[in-house]
């Protein structure tokens, strides 16, 4: 998988920098030709795990990106913090789970919603998610 172009890289510690996190990666999923459906799933993903790293660990980076892999493109969102951790993944990764007022969706629900998933996480030493929607 090769990244076609530069990453934006976003700070995120307010609902309007939620908003510009979103703005972005509808802008990325339409240059990578996803489909109405994908970006609306993306965007909904990046919203809710922007969200979770604001109100979980005080906010972080988001880095979006374009990313190729033989004939198909999509997007790549990875988000980072330095907050507290998830203690118990599985709790947070399961259906329904939340402790907030977000969306409700969750860490599972965000799962759900890309093609790709991954979570790295270390009680007291931050967390990094980073999701890919291709097209």
């Amino acid at each position: 998988m090769d990244e076609q172009g530069p990453p934006e890289l976003l700070e995120v510690r307010s609902d309007d920098d939620i908003v510009r996190a979103r703005r972005s990666a509808r802008e990325r999923a339409v240059t990578a030709g996803l489909r109405l459906v994908d970006q609306t799933k993306l965007i909904t993903a990046v919203s809710e795990l922007a969200r979770n790293m604001t109100r979980y660990a005080g906010g972080g980076t988001v880095s979006l990106s374009i990313v190729g892999d033989g004939s198909r493109r999509g997007v790549r969102a990875s988000f980072v913090d330095e907050g507290p951790g998830i203690p118990d993944v599985e709790q947070a990764m399961s259906n329904g789970f939340t402790t907030g007022t977000g969306l409700g969706l969750g860490l599972g629900g965000a799962k759900r919603l890309v093609h790709e998933f991954r979570l790295d996480t270390e009680p007291g030493q931050g967390t990094t998610v980073t999701v890919i929607m291709w097209g």
